[in-house]
């Protein structure tokens, strides 16, 4: 990695946050990979591969390694293969615009979150084995494409009583579940306790579309809630800003917005307690990769 200045780092990581500061919702890392090329032209030593995997292209490597530093100061966000900037990310990008003060001064942030971390992660190691076949990022961005396509290829009914079982694997009690037909904008009914006493009545809007839910839509979800009543909308294209917002400024009803990654949390999270039939929905399978001392 002699041949990668401290400079070179500093083009590619601003290559990466010029394309993303374009992007404000983000995009997959695949997209940002693809059009950084024609940001920052690759050298001749980064488009060649490494001698053990001649399929794998020093470029896309040096990029996803360079950019660690930017992650670890708070700068960058990688979530399931998706990258999007953070405010103190944009302000850095403004503020620190020559290659080799934007590197150095993510280089000092990565050096402070360091200092506290009790033993060396996989990153560090990563970082200095960049021919490795496969790293961790890589491996969870394949991981999450295929459930993504696997969640969004599913049956409505089927994918509406996978709701149904992480509600109950979450301790709700799942009282009506929406047959197939109309639904009236109600897809599942749960309660706290078994009988729908003591708690509120838990209403669930699925919506399962590419594009996100704009206000009007949660407006008119909204306006499905009674005074008592908790509001959970999942949608799997996510939701505008003025949704999110919307949501929030609540004040006389309650209402979570859930997209497609955060219900995949939690369906991580309480796997275990989801019930059999309903965990075949959707079965996961832990993988352990060996991460070497050396």
């Amino acid at each position: 990695m002699a041949e990668i200045t401290n400079r070179r780092r500093g083009e590619l990581v601003r290559g990466v946050f010029q394309i993303l500061m374009q992007n404000p919702e983000g995009l997959p890392a695949k997209d940002v990979l693809e059009k950084l090329e024609k940001v920052v032209t690759p050298t001749e030593f980064e488009k060649t591969t490494y001698p053990k995997r001649p399929d794998i292209r020093r470029y896309e490597k040096i990029v996803r390694f360079s950019t660690i530093k930017a992650v670890k100061a708070g700068w960058l966000l990688k979530d399931k293969g998706q990258w999007s900037l953070t405010e103190v990310g944009r302000e850095a990008y403004t503020k620190f615009t020559k290659p080799e003060e934007f590197e150095r001064e993510a280089a000092k942030l990565y050096r402070q979150w360091k200092q506290g971390q009790p033993e060396t992660t996989e990153e560090e190691i990563e970082e200095e084995t960049p021919g490795a076949a496969t790293t961790l990022e890589e491996a969870e961005e394949q991981a999450w494409s295929e459930i993504q396509e696997h969640l969004e290829a599913m049956n409505p009914y089927d994918f509406q009583n996978l709701v149904a079982g992480l509600l109950r694997g979450m301790g709700y009690h799942v009282a009506w579940v929406s047959p197939p037909g109309p639904d009236k904008g109600i897809d599942i009914i749960s309660h706290s306790d078994p009988l729908g006493i003591k708690g509120p009545r838990i209403k669930v809007q699925v919506r399962r579309r590419d594009e996100r839910t704009s206000v009007e839509g949660v407006r008119s979800f909204m306006a499905l809630l009674a005074s008592g009543d908790v509001g959970l909308f999942i949608s799997t294209g996510g939701f505008t800003k003025d949704a999110e917002q919307e949501a929030r400024n609540q004040e006389n009803r309650r209402i979570m917005l859930v997209d497609l990654k955060r219900l995949f949390d939690l369906w991580v999270e309480h796997y275990a307690e989801i019930p059999e039939v309903n965990r075949r929905l959707l079965p996961l399978k832990s993988v352990y990769y060996l991460i070497p001392s050396d």
